[in-house]
């Protein structure tokens, strides 16, 4: 028994040993390939120059937050996906998008927004389009401003990139549910704006106390990157309102024969007649409404988004619980029907284990230098690998990132033009 099981394992060994070679390119083609790719991508991407532009809004912003939708609406003309062999494996081609960011600095807000050069005209022209009197300067990136190796000695920081309760073609709340129904006020007054209490909180920072915040944004088509979220959406708004495998209760022989003497029709009929008619009654108001939803989400153009906060502070005057005001920001944007935004546990800078307690503060050095990384190179959660992204539809990211009206919250620390620009005089001399 034994010879027979070394004349086997002997033949296994000499096919290996004549053969192997054969086997091992199998193995070794998807890590080659995807090193082969992050290669060609950052070579181009090197070659891409970025710029982060600070916004300011004028001192009165009478439009509604339905402007930014616009804005967005015009900014998803960012798509250009790499669309041959060429674009993506010889020359590295990425579909390029853009970061919103509110940053407080030392008590002041701003509106920050990263974007490559090239498409510096294409933003400015959607953005004057619906705010003509806001100003809109290229400044140093902020996150160079600091020390680059935080934490450290002299800065500390807390933060986390968040994911979604449930699926992403479940909507977030939006900025139409924050309404007051008050009809003797004025339809601009109604409204409560979700980010005041974000720009209040970031108002009361000490100096050398920072708070980022930031939503990445890829555009994306729902017939290509984003195809699966859309027939998910339609598979889920089916299953819901069809109610598969769920049937009415069968009837008493009786109540059938009346049926059938009333309507002259046979009971296999009315059954199938019942059955097509009785899942759509069987929707409460609650369901109805998210249906709606799902399929107004869908309806409108989406981008694939990444969205994170950071605070950085010396730590001197480093205050953990300020983590508080970006983490109720996006508090206000969940739903129990709905969807709503999480901390994602594998990225937030807090670290407790039972057997591997002695490397806790190792574990936690490593999270906040890699979310420090990521947040100022505006990298996903992941990198060098996918993943840790969601889909947001245009209103959904008006209601996360917009400008906030004189009236709707106080702000006064936000930088705002302070005068409307003026037409040039018709009797200018041109020559």
């Amino acid at each position: 028994m034994q010879e027979q099981i070394f004349e086997i394992l002997n033949i296994i060994w000499m096919f290996l040993k004549t053969w192997g070679w054969v086997i091992i390119p199998f193995i070794l083609i998807k890590p080659f390939l995807f090193l082969y790719l992050w290669w060609r991508n950052t070579v181009w991407l090197d070659a891409v120059n970025f710029i982060v532009l600070e916004i300011i809004p004028s001192k009165e912003v009478l439009r509604p937050i339905k402007a930014m939708e616009t804005v967005f609406n015009g900014l998803w003309h960012f798509y250009d996906p790499p669309g041959n062999f060429r674009e993506i494996w010889l020359e590295g081609k990425l579909q390029l998008g853009f970061s919103l960011e509110i940053v407080g600095i030392d008590g002041s807000p701003h509106f920050f927004i990263r974007i490559p050069e090239a498409a510096r005209n294409l933003v400015e022209s959607v953005l004057y389009s619906q705010y003509p009197d806001l100003e809109i300067k290229e400044v140093e990136d902020y996150t160079k401003k600091v020390s680059q190796d935080v934490p450290n000695r002299d800065w500390d920081a807390w933060g986390c990139d968040y994911e979604l309760l449930k699926d992403d073609f479940y909507p977030i709340k939006t900025y139409s549910s924050f309404y007051e129904e008050k009809p003797d006020v004025a339809k601009e007054e109604k409204r409560i704006d979700p980010i005041s209490n974000l720009l209040e909180g970031m108002a009361k920072f000490k100096p050398g106390e920072q708070l980022w915040i930031q939503m990445y944004c890829t555009p994306v088509s729902h017939l290509a990157e984003s195809k699966n979220y859309f027939e998910n959406a339609k598979k889920a708004v089916d299953k819901l309102v069809k109610r598969p495998g769920l049937s009415p209760p069968d009837k008493p022989i009786v109540e059938k024969a009346i049926d059938v003497l009333i309507t002259g029709e046979p009971p296999a009929e009315l059954e199938k007649q019942e059955r097509a008619v009785l899942p759509e009654m069987e929707l409460t108001p609650g369901e109805k409404k998210v249906v709606a939803s799902i399929e107004e989400k869908i309806g409108k153009y989406s981008f694939n988004c990444g969205i994170r906060f950071i605070l950085v502070a010396k730590k001197d005057v480093f205050f953990r619980p300020n983590k508080a005001i970006p983490m109720g920001f996006f508090d206000l944007f969940s739903t129990a029907n709905f969807n709503g935004l999480k901390p994602m546990k594998k990225t937030i800078t807090k670290v407790q284990t039972v057997w591997l307690w002695f490397l806790d503060n190792k574990r936690l050095y490593v999270r906040k230098r890699r979310l420090f990384r990521n947040y100022s190179q505006r990298l996903n959660p992941f990198f060098p690998w996918s993943g840790g992204t969601f889909i947001l539809n245009i209103e959904e990211l008006a209601s996360l990132f917009h400008f906030p009206g004189m009236g709707v919250t106080a702000a006064p620390s936000v930088s705002r033009v302070e005068a409307k620009r003026g037409e040039a005089p018709a009797n200018l001399p041109t020559e």
